[in-house]
């Protein structure tokens, strides 16, 4: 059996791409490079060979690559003497935005990368880049003047921690250019660079106020599909596997279910919010680990041979117990994939949002230097065979991602309206737009405003946050953060708790040195409890715990737990049906 090379991720810069490109390239003699299609090892026919032709076009050409070569140089040598850019013109660009009209009329998700967007593209799912691994971040003062990049968290076993670099360090200048007034966005592109390289960092100590230099060897960063993994009560296991499906996605979940089981999990929620998808075989293998030998997975339906086959699980031994999966509108792809597999088998209740709804297959075909094209070729079917793709004929890449997409605020409602299929149990669902949940959970939402001041609030958290760990606030010496970092740390409600001195201490100094108001504040003491914790948790404990920080907030989050029960009566339900049918019939492999 092979899967699909990638699923695709949903994304909004997605660009259409034709051939004609290499028609251009010919017939403006920049380049002789021809396009060769690697999925099946065949190549492309080589199109004719265009007449430069400036004037006007025969009546009613045939629409031929030569036809079209003529329109396209035609247009360039138009625009090469007429336009007001004149030598400045740039062509790249214009090349790119050629290959891009052309994917526009077949799907918004066929895609054209050049030669360095396909390296990132590499780089992104092979779950790692190269860097110093270190989050920074920006704080100004009250009038909005720069104070300072900082380091806002560094990540387990990359460069930056194994250097010495610690919460709250101000950056003062990277390899001898000074970064004193820079925005992040500045020192983020000092820090980066080629692997094997150094960058020498001179911070300003935020317990200490003393400079330091550190020696950083940029390496490999990972980059974990999965965000946390920790139990979240007694028996009940949380994975968020909210980072994509990428090369090793199943490995980390593997690890993750290992942990828990010997923790005690015998619940799951599995957490898939945000998950734009990726690579379809991690989510292939992680149905496989909860569906029965011969339970179909997906179907794919497409023109390229091998492509239209069904994918079945080939695991004798299966997990039994109960799981409820997460998704939301940003649910997309290979995320879909999952959830759908296991709705339709019964084998988990998915809570949350109606997911986005991308149901098409994208393989890779390399280009000549280095580019890539990344083209539709086949739909995802789910095992009742519904189909997760959204409509996009009208042609308009806004409504898609808005209208019933991620930014589907204009219809909140939006929900699959195709036909009709059956589970395993005879539930009803429905292609022609995602999964829709079985049981819907809103996300919490505040008003536009009340989120920009609370934007707003993130410089006082900061900056208070600094004071604290560095043992600088009177009366509050014992949460000053002084330990290396301990990662994998499962949060207690004994560590760093935000007392009511202490959101006093901040109200004081949000008032005297950012000027709010009580009453300001005093609308905002979850949101400020919240963020306080997440800044002394990341200090302490890195990033990966402070996500745990915001679990203990998540309505959704609590609902889901509370659904369980319900999950795992919807398992024995399934499991039992099957077991009558396979005792019916000998087989059963829908």
């Amino acid at each position: 059996m092979k899967l699909s090379v990638s699923a695709g991720r949903m994304s909004a810069r997605n660009l259409p791409v034709a051939l004609i490109l290499v028609v251009f390239f010919a017939a403006a003699s920049l380049t002789n490079a021809q396009p060769r299609a690697n999925g099946n090892g065949n190549e492309l026919p080589p199109p004719s060979a265009p007449r430069v032709v400036v004037g006007t076009a025969p009546a009613k050409p045939a629409l031929t690559t030569d036809t079209i070569g003529i329109d396209v140089v035609e247009a360039l040598t138009i625009i090469q003497k007429n336009h007001v850019v004149g030598k400045g013109i740039d062509y790249n660009e214009i090349f790119k935005s050629s290959i891009g009209g052309m994917l526009k009329a077949l799907d918004p998700h066929s895609n054209y990368f050049d030669a360095k967007e396909f390296e990132q593209f590499r780089t992104d799912q092979s779950s790692r880049y190269f860097g110093i691994g270190a989050t920074i971040g920006d704080l100004t003062d009250p009038e909005g003047k720069m104070v300072g990049t900082y380091i806002r968290a560094t990540f387990e076993n990359a460069p930056a921690n194994r250097a010495g670099l610690k919460y709250g360090d101000k950056i003062l200048d990277v390899n001898g250019v000074s970064m004193v007034g820079k925005p992040f966005t500045e020192v983020r592109d000092h820090l980066r660079g080629p692997r094997g390289t150094a960058a020498k960092v001179t911070v300003q100590r935020n317990d200490t106020g003393k400079r330091e230099t550190v020696e950083i060897i940029r390496d490999a960063v990972p980059q974990p599909s999965i965000a946390e993994a920790y139990m979240i009560r007694p028996g009940v296991g949380y994975i968020a596997m909210t980072g994509g499906f990428t090369q090793t996605t199943y490995a980390e979940f593997s690890e993750a279910m290992k942990r828990l089981k010997a923790a005690g999990m015998n619940q799951l929620v599995l957490d898939l919010k945000g998950n734009g998808g990726g690579l379809v075989k991690p989510a292939y293998l992680v149905a496989n680990t909860f569906l029965e030998s011969g339970q179909t997975i997906f179907t794919q339906k497409g023109r390229i041979e091998g492509v239209t086959e069904p994918f079945r699980a080939e695991n004798p031994v299966p997990e039994t117990m109960p799981i409820v999966v997460m998704v939301n509108r940003g649910s997309a792809s290979a995320s879909e994939i999952l959830a759908g597999a296991l709705q339709d088998h019964d084998r988990a209740l998915i809570v949350g949002e109606n997911t986005f709804g991308k149901g098409l297959v994208q393989n890779p075909f390399l280009l000549e230097y280095g580019s890539m094209l990344l083209l539709t070729v086949a739909k995802y079917e789910t095992p009742s065979g519904r189909l997760i793709q959204r409509d996009y004929s009208d042609g308009s890449l806004y409504s898609y991602y808005t209208n019933g997409g991620v930014g589907r605020e204009l219809s909140p409602d939006a929900k699959p309206n195709g036909e009709e299929a059956k589970t395993d149990l005879g539930r009803s669902v429905y292609s022609g737009g995602g999964i829709a949940p079985d049981i819907e959970i809103k996300p919490d939402t505040i008003p536009i405003e009340r989120a920009r001041f609370q934007q707003r609030l993130a410089n006082p958290i900061f900056a208070f946050a600094l004071d604290l760990t560095a043992g600088r606030v009177k009366g509050f010496e014992s949460l000053k953060v002084s330990e290396p970092i301990r990662f994998s740390y499962d949060l207690t409600a004994k560590d760093f708790p935000i007392t009511e001195p202490v959101m006093k201490a901040f109200t004081r100094f949000a008032k005297d040195k950012y000027g709010y108001t009580d009453v300001q504040l005093a609308g905002e003491k979850e949101f400020i409890e919240r963020m306080l914790r997440s800044e002394l948790v990341t200090a302490a404990y890195g990033t990966t715990t402070s996500f745990q920080v915001f679990n203990e907030y998540d309505n959704q989050l609590k609902k889901a737990i509370e659904a369980l029960p319900k999950a795992r009566d919807l398992a024995m339900q399934s499991a039992e049906a099957r077991r009558v049918s396979i005792g019916d019939s000998g087989a059963d492999n829908r």
